[in-house]
């Protein structure tokens, strides 16, 4: 399939040399990318900006098999070239195994979702990365249902701001955590039932003060885990996502027996293109409606022109954001 597009070339954001936002990562000029069959291509509005980003530029997290080296997992804008049910013009979300950094990108059509009415690009933009991620590990992978209840770690990131919404949306009660009073006030004003400033207060007495947790939808790791397996009910599990406090883990397994939690986590990127495919349209069945009825907003907390990536990283990096930080072309 060839594209229609007239330019052999576009900008985008590439990593050459250091591992600093400044030093690593400029604007430059590379190929447009050509769809194949089955793939869309993406005239991009906005991209957003995520954790793995900041860790792929560092050197540690390498695109997968047949994706762009260039950054950008998750984008809005228009179909410049159709396929599956999708046409030229439509305005569309996706997600992508790399190359969102950029003026254009090419997915698997089954990848991209319709942008729900009233979302602007930079909105939807940030959707994709998080719902997905959200959706697959706490209500796949960790079961969360109506009336259950959901310890949330880093409450005010874009996966946190998502996942209180998506949890509350659901019918659980949600436990959010923060560093410091400002974050945990934010939680509180995004739906959380109960916001924890874990500079002040010990998460696992406050949760099971409250009763204890069903499912921990973790971020952290490290020596938090002892702490969510003591606020864990019996038959509760946790799921990790990241670990930013330390990947090795120290926890009793006695306890971990007697509780029959369950411990496990996933990542998105590397899954295969079927299976992302399945998870897309789980989300566009269960998750868009929570959207059309206000119960998920899109939340937005600062954009960059794409050729300002280096900030945009430097920004997220400094953790005052709370919500998406987006790239705009």
């Amino acid at each position: 399939m060839t594209s229609p597009i007239e330019a052999e070339t576009m900008t985008a954001v590439a990593i050459e040399g250091g591992k600093g936002p400044a030093s690593a990562l400029h604007a430059t000029q590379i190929a447009l990318p050509q769809p194949t069959d089955g793939q869309i291509l993406i005239r991009v509005k906005a991209a957003g900006v995520n954790r793995p980003d900041i860790i792929q530029r560092m050197g540690m997290y390498p695109p997968p098999p047949g994706a762009p080296d260039t950054m950008g997992l998750e984008v809005a804008g228009e179909v410049a070239v159709g396929a599956g049910r999708w046409k030229a013009g439509d305005r569309v979300c996706a997600l992508l195994g790399g190359g969102g950094y950029a003026e254009y990108a090419a997915c698997d059509a089954r990848h991209a979702l319709p942008i729900p009415a009233g979302l602007s690009f930079e909105e939807a933009s940030g959707l994709p990365e998080t719902v997905f991620t959200v959706y697959a590990n706490a209500f796949e992978h960790g079961g969360l249902k109506a009336g259950e209840t959901l310890l949330l770690h880093g409450a005010t990131s874009g996966i946190g701001v998502t996942a209180i919404q998506m949890a509350k949306a659901a019918g659980a009660k949600v436990i959010a955590t923060g560093r410091g009073a400002d974050k945990a006030a934010a939680a509180k004003a995004l739906g959380a039932d109960v916001a924890v400033d874990v500079t002040a207060q010990d998460f696992a007495e406050v949760a099971k003060a409250e009763g204890g947790v069903d499912v921990v939808l973790d971020m952290v790791g490290g020596d938090y885990t002892a702490k969510n397996l003591d606020a864990l009910k019996t038959g509760g599990r946790i799921v990790f996502i990241a670990s930013l406090a330390g990947g090795q883990l120290d926890v009793p397994i006695f306890r971990i027996m007697q509780k029959r939690a369950v411990i496990t986590g996933s990542t998105l990127r590397p899954r295969d293109a079927d299976e992302k495919a399945r998870l897309a349209a789980e989300v566009e069945r269960v998750v868009w409606p929570w959207i059309a009825a206000g119960k998920l907003k899109a939340q937005v907390d600062r954009t960059f022109p794409l050729g300002e990536a280096a900030a945009a990283h430097a920004y997220l990096e400094g953790g005052a954001h709370v919500g998406k930080v987006i790239l705009i072309t």
